[in-house]
């Protein structure tokens, strides 16, 4: 048998991001529900980054703290640097982690730094030793925490801060959210959390459907960052992946039902 065999595990990731969790949670045999609770929209205004992307060749590095940042940056930059007549050279590049590297490399360009933890905490302590003096362009979601451009600028670089997108609550997803708790037998077997907004926004969806989690069902966090904000929320995590990755968290949900079962 499958470790997820006909687990139904809900997953509330933006629409959009959903599919690889959901592919690698039914190769285990688990029955993927989702119902996002993160809808990425733009800011409100592109003017920040588009500003930073006519100089972009006066930055000494570009940092990426998600895949929907370079996905905002590709069409922009493109444009910006064909009205600049030859293609500019790009600063070096920084990410949180291997899957924005890899849409990093999807549009063409190099990663220059991956750091050993995939979190704020720890790209910032990677790059501080080469801040000071430097220009640092930090490409992230409107409410992104404020972690890494302190820690950069008291390592003594000069950081600019472009909005990209924003994290918005779909009202769309609470009718979905009310059928699956409208009684213990439509309940999922776990949730999946991939950030701290996919829970914060979650309750947020349930009192306005005037709803509530039941207490024991097992919530499913990413990484230690995510399970801080669910505590904070009043949530205990049961399940935190060994590292903030979407395999990690399959196999920390795998884990915890081998566990359950044996």
């Amino acid at each position: 048998m499958l470790a997820l065999q006909n687990k139904r595990i809900l997953i509330t990731r933006a629409r959009g991001q959903s599919s690889e969790l959901a592919a690698q949670l039914e190769a285990l045999g688990a029955i993927p529900i989702v119902i996002p609770t993160i809808e990425i929209a733009p800011p409100e205004s592109h003017s920040s980054l588009d500003a930073a992307l006519t100089q972009l060749d006066t930055f000494d590095w570009i940092i990426f703290t998600s895949a929907n940042a370079v996905e905002v940056f590709a069409p922009r930059h493109i444009g910006t640097d064909t009205q600049a007549g030859p293609s500019r050279k790009i600063p070096k590049i920084a990410v949180i982690g291997p899957a924005t590297a890899r849409a990093v490399q999807r549009i063409g360009l190099h990663v220059d730094l991956i750091p050993p933890r995939y979190v704020a905490e720890s790209l910032a302590e990677s790059l501080s030793p080469e801040a000071d003096g430097k220009r640092v362009l930090l490409i992230r979601a409107t409410e992104a925490r404020d972690i890494l451009p302190e820690a950069l600028t008291r390592a003594g670089a000069t950081v600019t801060i472009a909005e990209a997108y924003r994290n918005c609550i779909p009202a769309g997803s609470i009718p979905a959210l009310q059928q699956l708790f409208a009684s213990p037998s439509t309940y999922p077997d776990a949730i999946t959390f991939t950030s701290g907004s996919t829970g914060r926004n979650l309750v947020t969806l349930l009192e306005a459907a005037n709803l509530t989690l039941p207490p024991s069902l097992p919530l499913a966090s990413i990484g230690p960052i995510t399970s801080q904000a669910l505590r904070d929320l009043g949530l205990t995590p049961t399940v935190e992946a060994v590292e903030p990755t979407i395999p990690a968290l399959v196999q920390a949900l795998a884990g915890f039902f081998a566990k359950s079962n044996g």
